[in-house]
């Protein structure tokens, strides 16, 4: 039988999602769970995605995409964060809402309509998470950033990006003021300076949040492979 074309864009535009922050490759179990998937279904539609040349995979390995493959989710995160952007700006979500949205109209809109939306939007670079949305040819602008928790005490910088996987810690975070371009100073166990007013965040928080810093080795704590660059 063969696998639905959405079902195939859900799983490439995931596989190319897990790696774009951070270096580790992604396992058949981590994408299940992602997927919310039994970890049999996920390994027979990654041996579908091989036999289509989509993805790379030995047994017991990483999934990696393939030159077609990630052409396919790069086509795919674009159509997600353009529907995202074109939510919160013209239609009044807010940006813990858009994700489910986007990715049910994501397989349905037509290039025309999605280019339309492009253009309306001035042909934005970021969603509203910050995470960078593809130019039609597949081009990415990805700032350099940094996790807040890998950053010491006295490291600052303005917020690129926040993960979209908790619509509640979004709320929350919008609520303390904590939003793109937000300029956070480190004061150690969790607390930050944002605009002279203290917060405490919590861990997920911290892991949640990218920060463009300069780039000294003393203002960072962590491993040097959280760095993403341009």
């Amino acid at each position: 039988m063969a696998a639905a074309p959405t079902a195939i864009e859900d799983y490439v535009k995931v596989i190319y999602a897990h790696t774009e922050w951070q270096p580790e490759q992604i396992t058949t179990s981590v994408l299940a769970a992602r997927l919310g998937l039994a970890a049999s279904s996920v390994t027979e539609m990654v041996k579908k995605l091989v036999a289509l040349g989509l993805v790379d995979h030995e047994p017991y390995g990483a999934v990696e995409l393939t030159e077609q493959g990630t052409k396919l989710a790069l086509t795919m995160i674009r159509r997600h964060r353009l529907i995202e952007t074109w939510l919160v700006d013209f239609i009044g979500y807010s940006w813990d809402e858009v994700h489910d949205e986007a990715e049910v109209l994501e397989h349905t809109m037509s290039d025309r309509l999605l280019d339309a939306l492009d253009t309306q939007l001035g042909h934005p670079t970021r969603d509203p998470h910050g995470d960078p949305i593809p130019s039609r040819d597949g081009t990415i602008l990805r700032p350099e950033a940094v996790l807040l928790r890998d950053l010491v005490v006295g490291a600052s910088g303005a917020v690129v990006r926040i993960s979209d996987r908790d619509p509640m810690l979004l709320r929350h975070l919008d609520a303390e003021g904590v939003t793109l371009d937000s300029e956070l100073l480190v004061l150690g166990d969790g607390t930050v300076d944002l605009g002279g007013t203290t917060l405490t965040l919590g861990a997920e928080a911290l892991e949640s949040i990218w920060v463009r810093v300069p780039l000294e080795p003393a203002a960072l704590a962590g491993v040097p492979g959280r760095l993403v660059p341009g």
